[in-house]
């Protein structure tokens, strides 16, 4: 890994997880964008292994920022069309890459090819400045993806090739057996549940050497909103508020624009009508209102 900041790690807040990176770009598929995982309260309602990883390392770093790219569906050649120049251009100093694996469940699908297009991809982002995590396949021996077992296991060897070039983390998903187990997966049987993907999230965080603080068999809850998320929400609070508000009075216009008041005559500030014994009513009344 091409990391080696010992004196920010050094000058960490008692709290914080010990590692250097500060920028983390998530880029693949379904995998990543994290289906399985279904979370409410996340972005685009689901949370998965990436978000978990990411939970854990801002843990006491308020300049950790974190943006997922993923889009499920997506085969590698998609990936690299319409995620790496937006990855490229959010200077990360991490980057998980999960790609290939729609490609290979597809007939025809060819795991040297793609590794040979994937190889130059993991290039461009180390020589980029980035720590780059690539995914090897899971075991599919067991599974509903069991043809393609033979296609996984070459892949995944070749992506053992393409990290030994450019110096990339392996996240070993073929040797993590507890992916045996039926409820780590979701009820589709094609992507994880969010046992899975909290046990997937552990993986990578120990594949970083990230000390953390999830648990075997424990997925932990959404944290609470940190200062990053907080600012990540005024931004959003900007953009549908507070950028509309300002493009109005460059407009000379107002949000009251053709909107007229709920109360244009004086009244009574209780009920629909004056107080009895009052003797007057509404301009133009013959007659006392009685409420």
């Amino acid at each position: 890994m091409k990391v080696s900041e010992t004196e920010a790690m050094e000058n960490a807040p008692e709290n914080a997880v010990t590692h250097p990176w500060t920028r983390y770009v998530a880029m693949g598929d379904s995998f990543t964008e994290g289906i399985g995982d279904p979370e409410p309260a996340s972005p685009g309602g689901h949370r998965g292994w990436a978000d978990r990883v990411a939970e854990e390392l801002s843990r006491g770093h308020e300049d950790f920022a974190y943006a997922n790219l993923a889009v499920r569906g997506r085969l590698l050649q998609q990936i690299v069309d319409q995620q790496l120049a937006h990855c490229l251009s959010l200077r990360p100093d991490l980057v998980t890459l999960s790609a290939g694996g729609n490609d290979l469940i597809r007939p025809g699908g060819d795991p040297d090819a793609l590794a040979e297009k994937l190889d130059s991809v993991v290039q461009i982002l180390t020589l980029a400045g980035a720590t780059v995590v690539l995914f090897n396949g899971p075991d599919t021996g067991s599974s509903v993806l069991g043809r393609v077992r033979s296609k996984v296991a070459i892949y995944n060897e070749n992506l053992r090739t393409i990290a030994a070039r450019h110096d990339a983390v392996i996240a070993d998903m073929w040797s993590l057996r507890q992916l045996n187990d039926p409820q780590m997966w979701d009820a589709d049987r094609l992507h994880f549940s969010p046992l899975g993907h909290h046990t997937i999230a552990a993986m990578v965080l120990d594949s970083l050497n990230v000390e953390h603080t999830l648990e075997p068999l424990s997925p932990k809850p959404l944290p609470q909103r940190s200062w990053r998320q907080a600012r990540s929400g005024d931004l959003v609070w900007a953009r549908e508020y507070f950028v509309p508000w300002v493009v109005r009075r460059l407009r000379n216009r107002s949000s009251g624009d053709g909107v007229t008041a709920k109360r244009p005559l004086p009244g009574p500030v209780f009920g629909p009508g004056m107080p009895l014994g009052s003797g007057e009513g509404p301009p133009g009344a013959e007659e006392p209102v009685r409420p």
